[in-house]
């Protein structure tokens, strides 16, 4: 995912954009950055509302100690870190408590869906990451 040269033309500036979008730690520094962008250079393009909402998943996905998602039209399939879990039954409680989601024999979850779009796919995605997150 590209941030278009025509939204930031300055090479240095755009670049110095993906190393700020890269130390964002949580929802609220990628807001204010989101904030700062829009004041500075206008509407978010949909290429970096994408770009900010990876970085999300990506930061979730350290939460829930997920290393790896595969994603297409009809699922998504989650790569645990098994070495860092140390309460599966979260784990199984979202596969219990979501339709359509499955433990593979593989140890992946599978959680079926209809992601056809790009959209889609990115918020069925931070979807199913929060579902694997522990809510204390």
């Amino acid at each position: 995912i590209l941030i278009p040269d025509t939204y930031i033309e300055d090479l240095n500036l755009r670049l110095a954009t993906y190393r700020r979008i890269s130390e964002i730690e949580d929802d609220a520094a990628s807001n204010a950055l989101a904030a700062e962008l829009i004041d500075r250079f206008g509407t978010l393009p949909i290429e970096l509302e994408s770009l900010l909402k990876v970085m999300k998943i990506k930061r979730l996905c350290r939460k829930a100690h997920v290393s790896k998602i595969d994603v297409g039209p009809r699922g998504i399939v989650l790569t645990m870190r098994h070495e860092d879990i140390t309460d599966p039954s979260i784990i199984m409680h979202a596969i219990t408590q979501n339709s359509g989601w499955r433990l593979r024999p593989d140890q992946t979850v599978l959680v079926n869906g209809n992601f056809q779009t790009p959209k889609s796919r990115l918020k069925g995605t931070e979807k199913a990451v929060l579902a694997l997150i522990a809510t204390d």
